[in-house]
């Protein structure tokens, strides 16, 4: 399975962008697809997830409200739409799936497949 994240680049606090990631190969076997980010010096954090049958979604307490998951079925796409974006929304952001688990999952060690990343800078 490969990812290609799109999207990311600089906004003004407050303001909005939607990243994609869409997938390709050996999509059947994916249950969960999701996003987390990493700003430098920063462990990487768990974004939000997606389940990819039954569309349940989970987000961090950090991103609750201001961001919201989707997914294109047919196209295998998942997006991040990012809301009211903060200077601490910074950080190269990373598409990942999971066909190990059939349940969404905040931790990075259940995802088997990544993006290369795309930056978010937010600036103040």
């Amino acid at each position: 399975v490969q990812l290609v994240e799109s999207g990311g680049g600089l906004v003004q606090a407050g303001g909005s962008l939607r990243l994609s990631c869409a997938a390709s190969g050996r999509t059947s076997n994916i249950y969960t697809m999701g996003w987390f980010r990493q700003a430098p010096g920063k462990d990487r954090e768990f974004v939000a997830a997606v389940s990819w049958g039954n569309g349940h979604t989970s987000y961090a307490d950090s991103v609750k409200g201001r961001f919201t998951i989707s997914k294109d079925n047919a196209k295998y796409t998942v997006f991040l739409q990012m809301n009211s974006l903060k200077p601490e929304d910074t950080a190269v952001y990373f598409c990942a799936a999971s066909n190990l688990i059939a349940t969404i999952s905040e931790t990075s060690g259940r995802y088997n497949y990544w993006g290369q990343g795309t930056q978010v800078t937010v600036s103040s």
